[in-house]
Protein backbone atom coordinates (compact mmCIF):
# COMPACT_ATOMS: atom_id res chain seq x y z
CA UNK A 1 0.00 0.00 0.00
CA UNK A 2 1.32 3.44 -1.33
CA UNK A 3 1.71 6.07 1.20
CA UNK A 4 -1.10 8.49 -0.50
CA UNK A 5 -3.58 5.30 0.16
CA UNK A 6 -2.21 4.56 4.15
CA UNK A 7 -2.79 8.62 4.47
CA UNK A 8 -6.63 7.83 2.88
CA UNK A 9 -7.25 5.26 4.88
CA UNK A 10 -6.12 6.63 8.56
CA UNK A 11 -7.91 9.84 7.43
CA UNK A 12 -11.14 7.85 6.77
CA UNK A 13 -10.73 5.86 10.27
CA UNK A 14 -10.38 8.94 11.50
CA UNK A 15 -13.24 10.48 10.52
CA UNK A 16 -15.51 7.44 11.44
CA UNK A 17 -14.16 7.61 14.87
CA UNK A 18 -14.82 11.29 15.55
CA UNK A 19 -18.18 10.10 13.91
CA UNK A 20 -19.07 7.65 16.33
CA UNK A 21 -17.49 9.66 19.18
CA UNK A 22 -19.81 12.84 18.13
CA UNK A 23 -22.30 9.93 17.82
CA UNK A 24 -21.88 9.28 21.41
CA UNK A 25 -21.70 12.80 22.95
CA UNK A 26 -24.91 13.77 21.41
CA UNK A 27 -26.73 10.85 22.42
CA UNK A 28 -25.52 11.14 26.07
CA UNK A 29 -26.84 14.17 25.98
CA UNK A 30 -30.22 12.98 24.85
CA UNK A 31 -30.58 10.41 27.33
CA UNK A 32 -32.42 12.24 29.91
CA UNK A 33 -34.69 14.02 26.64
CA UNK A 34 -37.86 12.38 25.94
CA UNK A 35 -38.01 11.27 21.95
CA UNK A 36 -40.45 13.62 19.44
CA UNK A 37 -43.90 11.28 19.32
CA UNK A 38 -43.96 10.12 22.69
CA UNK A 39 -47.74 11.45 24.58
CA UNK A 40 -48.51 10.96 28.42
CA UNK A 41 -51.88 10.80 28.61
CA UNK A 42 -52.76 12.42 25.32
CA UNK A 43 -50.28 15.08 26.59
CA UNK A 44 -47.08 15.31 24.03
CA UNK A 45 -43.88 15.47 25.70
CA UNK A 46 -41.71 14.97 22.90
CA UNK A 47 -38.36 16.85 23.20
CA UNK A 48 -38.74 17.77 26.90
CA UNK A 49 -36.61 16.66 29.43
CA UNK A 50 -37.55 15.02 32.95
CA UNK A 51 -38.55 18.32 35.28
CA UNK A 52 -40.28 19.88 32.33
CA UNK A 53 -42.17 16.73 31.07
CA UNK A 54 -43.18 16.18 34.99
CA UNK A 55 -44.15 19.79 35.29
CA UNK A 56 -46.27 19.95 31.92
CA UNK A 57 -48.41 16.47 32.78
CA UNK A 58 -49.18 17.69 36.26
CA UNK A 59 -50.55 21.09 35.16
CA UNK A 60 -52.40 19.85 31.91
CA UNK A 61 -53.48 16.22 33.52
CA UNK A 62 -53.38 16.62 37.82
CA UNK A 63 -54.85 19.91 38.21
CA UNK A 64 -57.85 20.07 35.56
CA UNK A 65 -58.44 16.61 37.53
CA UNK A 66 -58.51 18.20 41.07
CA UNK A 67 -61.16 20.13 40.11
CA UNK A 68 -64.55 19.97 41.35
CA UNK A 69 -67.38 17.86 39.22
CA UNK A 70 -71.09 18.51 39.23
CA UNK A 71 -73.98 16.33 38.97
CA UNK A 72 -77.64 17.78 37.68
CA UNK A 73 -80.94 16.28 37.93
CA UNK A 74 -83.80 18.87 36.49
CA UNK A 75 -83.21 21.64 38.55
CA UNK A 76 -80.90 20.52 41.07
CA UNK A 77 -77.60 20.34 41.42
CA UNK A 78 -74.46 19.01 43.74
CA UNK A 79 -70.84 19.03 43.52
CA UNK A 80 -68.44 16.78 44.34
CA UNK A 81 -65.57 19.31 45.98
CA UNK A 82 -62.01 17.98 44.67
CA UNK A 83 -59.88 17.96 47.44
CA UNK A 84 -62.50 15.28 48.55
CA UNK A 85 -61.82 13.45 45.76
CA UNK A 86 -58.13 13.39 46.58
CA UNK A 87 -56.77 12.76 42.74
CA UNK A 88 -53.27 11.75 42.32
CA UNK A 89 -51.63 10.26 39.76
CA UNK A 90 -47.98 8.61 39.40
CA UNK A 91 -46.47 11.07 36.81
CA UNK A 92 -42.80 10.59 37.66
CA UNK A 93 -43.10 6.86 36.55
CA UNK A 94 -44.78 7.77 33.32
CA UNK A 95 -41.99 10.10 32.88
CA UNK A 96 -39.58 7.58 33.76
CA UNK A 97 -41.16 5.35 31.08
CA UNK A 98 -41.03 8.16 28.28
CA UNK A 99 -37.94 8.46 29.05
CA UNK A 100 -36.85 5.01 28.53
CA UNK A 101 -39.24 4.43 25.74
CA UNK A 102 -37.05 6.89 24.09
CA UNK A 103 -34.31 5.02 24.77
CA UNK A 104 -35.39 1.94 22.65
CA UNK A 105 -33.50 0.67 19.61
CA UNK A 106 -29.94 0.79 21.07
CA UNK A 107 -27.80 3.58 19.64
CA UNK A 108 -28.14 2.25 16.19
CA UNK A 109 -31.83 2.80 16.33
CA UNK A 110 -31.60 6.42 18.22
CA UNK A 111 -29.20 7.44 15.42
CA UNK A 112 -30.88 6.62 12.66
CA UNK A 113 -33.88 8.68 14.36
CA UNK A 114 -31.88 11.30 15.01
CA UNK A 115 -30.66 12.00 11.18
CA UNK A 116 -34.02 11.03 10.07
CA UNK A 117 -36.05 12.96 12.29
CA UNK A 118 -38.33 10.02 12.78
CA UNK A 119 -40.84 10.02 15.71
CA UNK A 120 -41.85 7.58 18.42
CA UNK A 121 -44.53 6.51 18.28
CA UNK A 122 -45.67 5.81 21.69
CA UNK A 123 -49.13 6.56 24.39
CA UNK A 124 -48.32 6.28 27.96
CA UNK A 125 -50.83 6.37 30.32
CA UNK A 126 -50.01 7.00 34.03
CA UNK A 127 -51.76 5.76 36.99
CA UNK A 128 -54.45 7.55 38.21
CA UNK A 129 -55.89 7.32 41.86
CA UNK A 130 -58.59 8.66 43.29
CA UNK A 131 -60.98 8.15 46.39
CA UNK A 132 -63.83 5.53 45.64
CA UNK A 133 -65.33 6.28 48.95
CA UNK A 134 -65.79 9.72 48.36
CA UNK A 135 -67.60 8.86 45.33
CA UNK A 136 -69.80 5.98 46.38
CA UNK A 137 -70.75 8.60 49.14
CA UNK A 138 -71.58 11.14 46.60
CA UNK A 139 -73.42 9.31 44.96
CA UNK A 140 -75.60 8.03 48.00
CA UNK A 141 -76.26 11.60 48.75
CA UNK A 142 -77.70 12.43 45.54
CA UNK A 143 -79.68 9.34 45.59
CA UNK A 144 -81.43 10.52 48.97
CA UNK A 145 -82.61 13.62 46.96
CA UNK A 146 -83.36 12.03 43.62
CA UNK A 147 -85.00 9.16 44.80
CA UNK A 148 -88.96 8.78 45.77
CA UNK A 149 -90.36 6.30 46.76
CA UNK A 150 -94.03 5.60 44.35
CA UNK A 151 -97.44 6.63 46.02
CA UNK A 152 -100.30 3.83 45.77
CA UNK A 153 -103.75 4.68 44.39
CA UNK A 154 -106.09 5.65 47.15
CA UNK A 155 -109.31 6.83 48.43
CA UNK A 156 -110.20 9.78 50.91
CA UNK A 157 -113.43 10.16 52.18
CA UNK A 158 -115.96 12.07 54.08
CA UNK A 159 -119.38 12.15 55.04
CA UNK A 160 -121.14 12.32 51.53
CA UNK A 161 -118.68 10.28 49.40
CA UNK A 162 -115.30 8.61 48.38
CA UNK A 163 -112.42 9.83 46.68
CA UNK A 164 -110.26 8.07 44.17
CA UNK A 165 -106.32 9.74 44.92
CA UNK A 166 -104.61 8.68 41.96
CA UNK A 167 -101.57 6.74 42.71
CA UNK A 168 -97.91 8.33 41.44
CA UNK A 169 -95.00 6.96 39.57
CA UNK A 170 -91.76 6.84 42.14
CA UNK A 171 -88.46 7.31 40.79
CA UNK A 172 -85.08 5.65 41.80
CA UNK A 173 -81.25 6.89 40.74
CA UNK A 174 -79.60 5.05 38.24
CA UNK A 175 -77.08 5.01 40.89
CA UNK A 176 -74.25 2.45 39.11
CA UNK A 177 -74.36 4.88 35.88
CA UNK A 178 -73.81 7.71 37.65
CA UNK A 179 -70.40 6.17 39.53
CA UNK A 180 -69.19 5.16 35.99
CA UNK A 181 -69.69 8.59 34.68
CA UNK A 182 -68.25 10.27 37.57
CA UNK A 183 -65.11 7.86 37.52
CA UNK A 184 -64.49 8.60 33.79
CA UNK A 185 -64.75 12.48 34.48
CA UNK A 186 -61.99 11.71 37.10
CA UNK A 187 -59.66 10.14 34.30
CA UNK A 188 -60.68 12.99 31.81
CA UNK A 189 -58.41 15.74 32.10
CA UNK A 190 -60.01 18.63 29.94
CA UNK A 191 -63.74 16.73 30.26
CA UNK A 192 -66.92 17.81 31.03
CA UNK A 193 -66.84 18.19 35.02
CA UNK A 194 -71.07 18.45 35.02
CA UNK A 195 -72.76 15.03 34.70
CA UNK A 196 -76.77 14.87 34.16
CA UNK A 197 -77.95 12.38 36.61
CA UNK A 198 -80.70 10.08 35.28
CA UNK A 199 -83.32 7.97 37.04
CA UNK A 200 -85.89 5.12 36.14
CA UNK A 201 -89.63 5.49 37.30
CA UNK A 202 -91.02 3.14 39.66
CA UNK A 203 -94.68 2.06 39.90
CA UNK A 204 -97.07 1.65 42.84
CA UNK A 205 -98.42 -1.40 43.94
CA UNK A 206 -101.58 -0.05 43.85
CA UNK A 207 -102.69 1.91 40.51
CA UNK A 208 -105.28 4.23 39.81
CA UNK A 209 -107.41 1.58 37.40
CA UNK A 210 -106.91 -1.25 40.58
CA UNK A 211 -108.04 1.33 43.26
CA UNK A 212 -111.46 0.34 43.19
CA UNK A 213 -110.62 -3.36 43.41
CA UNK A 214 -109.17 -2.73 46.62
CA UNK A 215 -112.42 -1.27 48.31
CA UNK A 216 -114.94 -3.56 47.09
CA UNK A 217 -117.44 -2.07 49.67
CA UNK A 218 -117.02 0.95 51.40
CA UNK A 219 -119.78 2.65 53.99
CA UNK A 220 -120.02 6.59 54.69
CA UNK A 221 -121.71 8.30 56.79
CA UNK A 222 -122.94 12.07 56.75
CA UNK A 223 -124.21 12.65 60.60
CA UNK A 224 -125.44 16.30 59.36
CA UNK A 225 -127.98 15.03 56.83
CA UNK A 226 -128.75 11.63 58.78
CA UNK A 227 -127.46 9.37 55.61
CA UNK A 228 -125.60 6.13 55.51
CA UNK A 229 -124.18 5.57 51.95
CA UNK A 230 -122.77 2.30 50.38
CA UNK A 231 -120.52 2.24 47.97
CA UNK A 232 -119.71 -0.72 45.88
CA UNK A 233 -116.19 -0.63 44.07
CA UNK A 234 -116.60 2.60 45.20
CA UNK A 235 -119.36 3.83 43.18
CA UNK A 236 -122.64 4.58 44.84
CA UNK A 237 -124.74 1.69 45.47
CA UNK A 238 -127.87 2.72 47.97
CA UNK A 239 -128.48 5.54 50.51
CA UNK A 240 -130.24 4.84 53.50
CA UNK A 241 -131.48 7.31 56.56
CA UNK A 242 -130.56 6.63 59.57
CA UNK A 243 -130.69 8.07 63.34
CA UNK A 244 -127.46 9.29 64.75
CA UNK A 245 -125.93 10.10 68.14
CA UNK A 246 -127.33 13.10 69.97
CA UNK A 247 -125.72 16.14 71.58
CA UNK A 248 -123.23 15.03 74.16
CA UNK A 249 -123.72 11.10 72.75
CA UNK A 250 -122.44 11.87 69.11
CA UNK A 251 -121.77 9.03 67.00
CA UNK A 252 -117.89 9.26 67.09
CA UNK A 253 -116.27 10.94 63.59
CA UNK A 254 -113.45 9.36 61.34
CA UNK A 255 -112.56 6.85 59.54
CA UNK A 256 -113.23 3.18 60.98
CA UNK A 257 -114.51 -0.43 60.16
CA UNK A 258 -116.80 -3.11 60.74
CA UNK A 259 -115.01 -5.04 63.74
CA UNK A 260 -118.07 -7.91 63.78
CA UNK A 261 -121.16 -8.65 62.78
CA UNK A 262 -124.17 -10.53 64.59
CA UNK A 263 -127.53 -11.86 63.74
CA UNK A 264 -130.11 -10.81 66.92
CA UNK A 265 -127.85 -9.41 68.57
CA UNK A 266 -127.26 -9.39 72.56
CA UNK A 267 -127.19 -6.06 74.10
CA UNK A 268 -124.73 -5.26 76.85
CA UNK A 269 -126.03 -2.15 78.47
CA UNK A 270 -123.21 0.04 78.39
CA UNK A 271 -122.08 1.10 82.37
CA UNK A 272 -123.24 4.99 81.60
CA UNK A 273 -125.27 7.10 83.38
CA UNK A 274 -127.76 7.45 80.12
CA UNK A 275 -128.70 3.54 80.76
CA UNK A 276 -130.11 4.11 84.33
CA UNK A 277 -130.60 0.99 86.11
CA UNK A 278 -129.98 -0.62 83.12
CA UNK A 279 -126.37 0.16 83.56
CA UNK A 280 -124.39 -2.98 83.26
CA UNK A 281 -127.13 -5.61 82.28
CA UNK A 282 -126.94 -7.86 79.26
CA UNK A 283 -130.29 -7.99 76.98
CA UNK A 284 -130.60 -11.16 75.13
CA UNK A 285 -133.37 -10.85 71.56
CA UNK A 286 -136.42 -10.42 72.33
CA UNK A 287 -138.75 -6.86 72.73
CA UNK A 288 -137.05 -5.56 75.19
CA UNK A 289 -133.65 -5.23 73.31
CA UNK A 290 -133.49 -2.02 71.21
CA UNK A 291 -131.09 -3.53 69.00
CA UNK A 292 -133.65 -5.45 66.60
CA UNK A 293 -132.08 -7.52 63.67
CA UNK A 294 -128.69 -7.25 62.95
CA UNK A 295 -125.68 -5.49 64.76
CA UNK A 296 -122.67 -4.40 62.82
CA UNK A 297 -119.78 -2.90 65.94
CA UNK A 298 -117.56 0.14 64.81
CA UNK A 299 -116.06 1.68 67.82
CA UNK A 300 -116.01 0.96 71.46
CA UNK A 301 -120.29 0.22 72.18
CA UNK A 302 -120.87 2.40 69.00
CA UNK A 303 -122.54 0.22 66.25
CA UNK A 304 -125.02 -0.29 63.65
CA UNK A 305 -128.06 -2.23 64.43
CA UNK A 306 -131.85 -2.34 63.38
CA UNK A 307 -134.63 0.26 65.12
CA UNK A 308 -138.19 -0.59 66.33
CA UNK A 309 -138.19 3.17 66.20
CA UNK A 310 -138.53 4.41 62.76
CA UNK A 311 -139.81 7.52 64.06
CA UNK A 312 -136.36 8.59 64.89
CA UNK A 313 -134.81 7.93 61.44
CA UNK A 314 -133.89 11.55 60.31
CA UNK A 315 -132.66 12.99 63.65
CA UNK A 316 -129.40 12.77 66.26
CA UNK A 317 -131.52 10.05 68.93
CA UNK A 318 -129.59 7.60 69.38
CA UNK A 319 -127.18 7.08 72.22
CA UNK A 320 -124.24 6.94 69.75
CA UNK A 321 -124.98 3.96 67.61
CA UNK A 322 -126.55 4.11 64.15
CA UNK A 323 -130.05 3.40 63.73
CA UNK A 324 -131.53 1.70 60.91
CA UNK A 325 -134.73 0.53 59.31
CA UNK A 326 -135.09 -3.44 59.90
CA UNK A 327 -135.52 -4.26 56.13
CA UNK A 328 -132.86 -1.54 55.27
CA UNK A 329 -130.07 -2.83 58.49
CA UNK A 330 -131.24 -6.91 57.03
CA UNK A 331 -130.21 -5.23 53.33
CA UNK A 332 -126.81 -4.03 54.54
CA UNK A 333 -126.03 -6.65 56.12
CA UNK A 334 -125.74 -8.93 53.69
CA UNK A 335 -123.54 -7.10 51.55
CA UNK A 336 -120.89 -5.46 54.52
CA UNK A 337 -117.72 -7.71 55.48
CA UNK A 338 -115.77 -7.75 58.54
CA UNK A 339 -113.36 -5.14 58.03
CA UNK A 340 -115.22 -2.98 55.76
CA UNK A 341 -114.29 1.04 56.01
CA UNK A 342 -116.58 3.47 57.41
CA UNK A 343 -115.88 6.67 57.44
CA UNK A 344 -118.43 8.81 59.31
CA UNK A 345 -118.26 12.52 58.87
Amino acid sequence: MGRKSRIALIAVVTLIALAVVGAYAYDSTQKDKIADGVTIAGIDVGGLEREEAAALVRRQLVQPLQDSVEVSFRDETWALPGEELKVRADVDTAVDRAIAESQDGGLPGRLVRYVTGEEVEQTITPTVEYSKSAVNRFVREVAEDVNREPRDAGVEANGSGVLIVSGQEGRKLRDNLLTEELEEAVFTAGGARTIEAHAHSTQPEVTTAEVAAEYPTYLTLDRSNYTLRLWKDLELAKTYTVAVGQIGLETPAGLYSIREKQVDPTWHVPDSDWAGDLAGEVIPPGPDNPLKARWMGIYEGAGIHGTADTGSLGSAASHGCVRMAVPDVEELYEQVEVGTPIYIG
